[in-house]
């Protein structure tokens, strides 16, 4: 079996960007809180891996993410694993629908999976574990989260957009024309 070694950087990368964005959540951005609202970087990151990576690589990180969220910060399991696995079927989907090449087009990406990451997590923590929901709280960290996703977005689209169409060259080649034909 040949070790191909372009592709265990990248996921080593990958896991090493993960660490990075889990000390960025949960130290730094504790500091640019507003209201102690932060941005979820997790969900900018899944989409990310949904948008350039493999279904399987997206469903794989998404997996192993929620569940070391729910392990270290819930008691519930299964919530942030359910969330973080539908963004990255999400990305994979949008992979094929829509163009990664449009700064616009990416942050309504990242608008959209926020509101549907947010809306899944109150959506199974209120079903099934019986946690009260206040309506108007919830607009208000859904709606800080939103803004703060789609600003860093806007920051760091080029650096994202650089690494996600070299990952997306060495999983899945050049197929360009054979998407569309």
């Amino acid at each position: 079996m040949k070790l191909n070694l372009k592709k265990f950087c990248i996921n080593l990368s990958l896991i090493l960007i993960g660490f990075v964005i889990y000390f960025l959540q949960s130290n730094f951005f504790n500091w640019f809180s507003i209201g102690g609202i932060k941005p979820n970087l997790f969900i900018i990151y899944i989409l990310f891996i949904g948008l350039f990576g493999t279904r399987s690589m997206s469903i794989i990180y998404a997996s192993a993410l929620g569940i070391f969220l729910d392990l270290i910060f819930n008691s519930k399991i299964g919530v942030n694993l359910f969330g973080y696995v539908l963004i990255g079927v999400i990305g994979t989907i949008f992979n094929k629908n829509f163009s990664k090449d449009s700064r616009i087009t990416i942050m309504f990406m990242v608008f959209g999976t926020s509101i549907i990451f947010e809306i899944v997590v109150y959506f199974i923590n209120y079903v099934l574990y019986s946690t009260n929901v206040e309506v108007m709280n919830f607009i208000k960290i859904l709606v800080v989260e939103v803004i703060y996703n789609m600003i860093i977005t806007i920051i760091l689209y080029s650096p994202i957009q650089k690494f996600g169409y070299y990952i997306e060259n060495e999983y899945k080649g050049n197929k360009i024309l054979t998407k569309y034909f």
